[in-house]
């Protein structure tokens, strides 16, 4: 599988995992939300919400057309802050985290 496969594989692994643990939402954030300057919409979103509604939407549209990533990711250590409340139930979302923060410094040219 190539390094963009495994990149695709992994986000849509990611969406099944917050889906389990009921962290995926059908309403989407306001312009406003998404507009926040800060890491992560830190300031105007949930972790889980910029993973849905920023984080793979962009991923995948740079994998859809070729484009190259912005740079290497690190989202387990964020993921291990911001889903502590799941306790040992995190294990899974952890471990496709960092899958992707893998694949994707494995495509940063």
């Amino acid at each position: 599988m190539s390094g963009s496969a495994a990149l695709a594989a992994a986000l849509q692994d990611l969406e099944g995992e917050l889906r389990r643990w009921g962290l995926w939402s059908l309403e989407s954030p306001s312009a406003e939300q998404l507009a926040s300057q800060l890491p992560f919409c830190a300031d105007t979103l949930a972790f889980e919400q910029w993973l849905q509604w920023v984080f793979i939407p962009q991923v995948e549209q740079l994998l859809a057309t070729g484009a190259p990533l912005p740079g290497p990711c690190a989202l387990r250590p964020m993921g291990e802050q911001a889903f502590v409340h799941l306790g040992r139930r995190q294990v899974d979302l952890l471990a496709v985290l960092a899958r992707i923060d893998r694949h994707a410094s494995t495509l940063v040219d």
